[in-house]
């Protein structure tokens, strides 16, 4: 059990500022900068001293032109070198004197910065106060040409009066061999619906979901009644929106159920073509707040609603569990379908917690098979098995990637614990999946080290501190078997700027 409740100057209250409806959450003041705040690589791993002047111009959307180079079809290779690259959101950035307007940098090999914003040249639009661009990032191949291409969510983009909740849009960069360039700005309009204080962009994800070799983009609406998902880039159709109320779904909605506030897409039956799992935190299925994930099927026009109450997961549905907070797909036992791990970070196990407070947290785990996710195979984790101890207000399962950070071809799971500044790595295995043998807790400096989390191509791992506006980049090792991969002591902090930013409150991953 438990519900974020406010308490002024942290990360939990910038995240549900953002992220929850404003019917389920106070808004939080934040004192901005002044002028955007510049971002500092510092890692000894990465170029030292790339910053960008806190009064500068923006930079050019563009790397460094490159020419007669296709692109390398690496994922989150915005610029066809060949290397993966990296997006992280700052959604309360001051741009141009515009607090809380939002930008995303853009380290192109991990390592050359540039920053997007509103302002950019090419963007449709302004930087406003209050937009939040970069509420959510996504990266994808959308148009087919081996290129990854960047989604950004601008979730509060034409608030219609303070306190209220955005219109909201996504602008969409078109990946290229001299890297990202604007491209179409996308809203409810564009999906057939009208624009309403619907926070459109607030989640995002990238997924093929018609089997023809490029993604589509899954764009999150909790605010649209009870909430609802985009389709956008399906072949042979118009994008559209999916609610809880559309007739093949059929589940009751409630103005507060947050639907589409967090989204994932995987194959979870193996048959080529990628499913979505939508996150509705708050859904009152039987209890206030317990929360579900609903696994669409685009193509069969087949919805799969999982809660805690769902048979044979393990535990029961309680309030405020926050069931579906955080969604990630992998292959946990490398059988060539996607598993989907489920944050549930409101889970009381300490005793006398109190209603709408924060919970220790668990993950629970359903893993895929021929006919889809099967819940029979699932397993609940938390760190009462594992190293370390749940804790009140620990949130374990507020943040989660999947990725083969040991290089033996099934994937691990990075947990993120923010409440204890810490993140658990279990390992996968062909024998069974997830396992607890040598699962590592690996802690952080504050700042809620393990709010996001994302897996890069190398079998590395970047955790953030948005709190502190930290990035620290773990480094895994080739090790066959139930190891996690990813070594403590290569920890290293590789990107910086002002915690009243929310730098790293989104993290592009890989194949996202």
């Amino acid at each position: 059990m438990g519900r974020v409740s406010a308490t002024p100057g942290t990360i939990r209250d910038m995240r549900a500022a953002l992220l929850a409806s404003a019917v389920l959450a106070t808004p939080v003041v934040i004192t901005p900068a002044v002028l955007a705040t510049p971002v500092v690589i510092t890692s000894a791993v990465i170029t030292p001293a790339a910053v960008i002047p806190a009064a500068a111009a923006p930079a050019a959307l563009t790397a460094p032109a490159v020419s007669g180079r296709a692109c390398s079809g690496v994922p989150s290779d915005f610029d066809g070198d060949g290397r993966a690259d990296l997006a992280i959101a700052a959604p309360y950035a001051t741009v141009s004197g515009h607090a809380r307007a939002g930008s995303v940098t853009v380290l192109y090999g991990m390592r050359a910065e540039r920053r997007l914003t509103q302002d950019s040249p090419g963007v449709p639009g302004e930087a406003e106060a209050g937009d939040a661009f970069g509420a959510a990032v996504a990266t994808g191949d959308f148009d087919g040409d081996d290129c990854a291409d960047l989604a950004v969510g601008v979730s509060e983009e034409d608030r219609p009066g303070p306190g209220a909740d955005g219109k909201g849009v996504v602008q969409l960069f078109r990946g290229s061999p001299d890297g990202l360039r604007p491209g179409k700005m996308i809203d409810a309009g564009d999906l057939e619906r009208g624009r309403g204080p619907d926070r459109f962009g607030a989640a995002l994800a990238a997924g093929d979901l018609d089997g023809n070799g490029d993604d589509e983009l899954v764009i999150g609406v909790p605010g649209l009644g009870g909430g609802g998902v985009g389709i956008y880039g399906y072949r042979g159709r118009a994008p559209y929106v999916i609610t809880q109320d559309s007739g093949w779904v059929d589940q009751p909605e409630r103005k507060t159920d947050q639907f589409g506030a967090v989204v994932a897409t995987g194959d979870f039956d193996g048959d080529g073509r990628a499913e979505i799992a939508v996150g509705a935190p708050a859904d009152t299925v039987l209890k206030n707040g317990q929360g579900s994930v609903t696994v669409l099927d685009v193509r069969r026009r087949k919805a799969v609603q999982l809660t805690q109450d769902s048979p044979w997961i393990t535990g029961r549905a309680e309030a405020w569990d926050l069931f579906g907070a955080a969604l990630a797909a992998g292959d946990f036992n490398a059988d060539g379908r996607a598993d989907l791990a489920i944050g549930v970070p409101g889970e009381g196990l300490t005793a006398n917690q109190r209603a709408m407070d924060y919970g220790d947290g668990t993950v629970v785990v359903v893993y895929g098979a021929r006919g889809g996710l099967r819940t029979a195979s699932s397993e609940a984790w938390s760190q009462r098995g594992l190293k370390g101890r749940p804790h009140y207000a620990d949130r374990f399962g507020a943040a989660l990637a999947a990725g083969d950070f040991n290089g033996d071809g099934d994937d691990e799971l990075a947990i993120g614990v923010p409440g204890e500044n810490a993140v658990q790595v279990l390992a996968g295995t062909r024998s069974g999946g997830l396992t607890k043998r040598n699962n590592l807790l690996i802690t952080g400096r504050g700042g809620d080290f393990g709010s996001a989390l994302a897996a890069v191509p190398g079998r590395d791992l970047v955790v953030a501190a948005p709190g502190l506006g930290r990035l620290t980049l773990l480094r895994g090792s080739l090790r066959k078997g139930a190891h996690p991969g990813l070594r403590p002591a290569t920890a290293r902090t590789f990107a910086t700027a002002a915690g009243d930013t929310l730098f790293g409150y989104a993290i592009t991953r890989a194949g996202s």
